[in-house]
């Protein structure tokens, strides 16, 4: 790509006034903001006759560095590992925040002998800045207000540094007082620029109740488990359980992909299990299901537990970590259609089997739709507007919300009861067509299909973190597959032999069998982590020799001296 720029420096510098708010999409900007009180001490520290010019310098550099690195594309791909982060962007800006912190703290150390004429023309320089900053600065993120509050404590602290340099007796006094002004600064900041979603009350009100529940759960074999009503897709991580949803920069991007396929929410750096319908469940594994109210058990599904208002429940009918598929399933299965619902059903088509999910007729309005089940059952909508971004709906007399619609999942209303109208509407502005497919879940043919896929299960015989071992047996020549993201790092051997497996759908780990009874076992060691270890291994040594070279020719200078 061309070199360019995403914004002048100017911009960027304002980004140091408080109560702007932060930079989370795509836009680039990076958040720097750690108090205006940098904007008097750095040009302080500018006129310190205290300080080499060499070290200005150098930091001066390095603050420039950082900003052409914000500002500038090809610096941007290089620092984030060569690609462009998607959200959260210049995540190096803390870097930049602790070197202008310590040009602050070098100012500071000689604030004693620098003459009050500096400090009257850091403070009007740092003013200037910002009124010229109101004029310049065409951001939306800068409310007109932020201005005015930047001058009023680039004021408090001026004036706070004239009593410290003034009253020699009131040193101490100036000292608690700029402790309470930055506090008060950094709160007005975290108020105004925070983005509150749930209390901590709320956000940890289940965790002690889903840990027991789960420290109850003791299967003798490979299982997942989900969440349904979580508060992050990293509740797994957070509470201990073996998850499928996952937020991560380094998120397996054919795995998102292969998610929003079977119509389960996803986005660049981010997959979850929401969507799903029992046969997802039943490929990724997933045994057991967190819930916040009860749920109507039946021939899929069954209790397993309760603790407080968290509820336990078990999939019938999971499939194994691995099992045996035809050769012809990868070529033959089409992922690639406009409605997830069809790519369900077309696997139970490559399989023989009947369809999973029976579409259901409806009675388009506008923005608003209505159905009345024929049979009871569990139902999901696929909406094919793609400029909805919000939908609502009322089943029995429940209401439902849903968002981010537009990211292709399945809209799950639950079990719905025949002869019972079930409405739905968009909740988007401007009276938006509502154009949906809605299906309703047929558990017949889903176990017809289960009954296909788990002839030639993997036994699994120990697992862990990093492994799995268990024995298969193959009827004929396929492939295993595992509902294990495909990874570089994964070690095979089958019969104690290694082999080579390969992406199985471009996504999962997939290994070829032959006909007959084989022992499988799985390692994993991330690639590059011996190689990473013996690089910071030879840096720390590096680091070491310089300091021990360092301190061995200051005393050798003391000693002289």
């Amino acid at each position: 790509k061309t070199l360019s720029s995403y914004f002048p420096i100017f911009d960027m510098l304002a980004r140091h006034i408080g109560n702007v708010s932060v930079e989370i999409g795509l836009d680039h900007w990076p958040n720097i903001y750690c108090g205006v009180a940098v904007f008097i001490f750095f040009l302080l520290y500018l006129a310190s006759r205290k300080i080499s010019l060499r070290e200005k310098a150098v930091y001066c550099t390095l603050l420039i560095l950082f900003f052409a690195s914000f500002s500038t594309n090809m610096l941007n791909f290089i620092w984030h590992g060569f690609h462009y982060p998607n959200s959260l962007p210049c995540r190096q800006s803390f870097i930049y925040i602790a070197l202008m912190l310590l040009i602050c703290y070098r100012a500071y150390m000689y604030l004693d002998v620098t003459p009050w004429k500096h400090v009257a023309v850091a403070f009007w320089g740092s003013a200037s800045f910002v009124i010229l900053a109101e004029k310049l600065v065409q951001n939306k993120q800068f409310h007109f207000s932020v201005f005015y509050v930047a001058l009023l404590f680039l004021a408090l602290y001026a004036g706070l540094i004239y009593l410290y340099k003034r009253r020699r007796k009131g040193a101490d006094l100036a000292v608690l007082l700029a402790l309470a002004v930055v506090s008060i600064e950094a709160a007005v900041n975290t108020t105004v620029t925070s983005v509150p979603t749930t209390s901590r009350t709320a956000y940890t009100r289940d965790n002690k109740d889903v840990i027991t529940l789960m420290s109850e759960v003791n299967p003798q074999t490979f299982y997942r488990v989900e969440k349904v009503d979580r508060k992050t897709k990293n509740d797994g991580a957070w509470m201990n359980f073996p998850s499928v949803s996952l937020f991560s920069s380094t998120a397996n991007a054919s795995l998102s992909d292969f998610f929003r396929k079977l119509g389960c929410e996803s986005s660049t750096n981010a997959y979850s299990i929401t969507g799903s319908t029992p046969l997802v469940d039943s490929l990724f594994s997933v045994k057991y299901g967190i819930y916040d109210q009860e749920q109507v058990t039946g021939e899929l599904l069954s209790f397993a537990g309760r603790r407080g208002d968290t509820w336990l429940y078990e999939n019938l009918y999971t499939l194994p970590v691995a099992f045996m598929l035809p050769n012809d399933v990868e070529g033959n299965w089409i992922l690639d259609t406009a409605n997830p619902a069809y790519v369900q059903n077309d696997l139970c088509n490559v399989l023989d089997t009947p369809s999973v999910l029976v579409p259901v007729e409806t009675i388009p309005n506008g923005s608003r739709l209505t159905f009345t089940p024929d049979v009871t059952g569990d139902y999901y909508v696929y909406v094919t507007n793609r400029k909805i971004k919000e939908v609502s709906a009322v089943v029995e007399s429940q209401s439902l919300n849903f968002d981010n619609v537009d990211r292709g999942y399945l809209l799950e209303l639950g079990t719905c009861t025949a002869g019972n109208e079930v409405s739905l509407e968009s909740r988007d502005e401007g009276n938006v067509a509502l154009q949906v497919e809605v299906w309703r879940f047929d558990p017949q043919n889903f176990k017809e299909l289960y009954s296909r896929l788990n002839q030639n299960p993997l036994t699994v015989t120990k697992w862990t973190d990093v492994g799995v071992e268990g024995t298969i047996v193959a009827d004929t020549p396929g492939v295993m597959y595992t509902s294990i993201p495909y990874d570089k790092g994964w070690s095979v051997k089958v019969d104690g032999n290694s082999v080579t497996a390969r992406p199985l759908f471009d996504t999962f780990l997939g290994i070829d069998l032959s006909a007959g009874a084989h022992t499988i076992s799985l390692s994993y060691e991330p690639e590059g982590l011996r190689t990473g270890a013996v690089i910071t291994a030879g840096s720390a040594a590096f680091v070491g020799i310089c300091a021990a070279v360092y301190f061995a020719l200051n005393r050798r200078k003391k000693d002289e001296s």
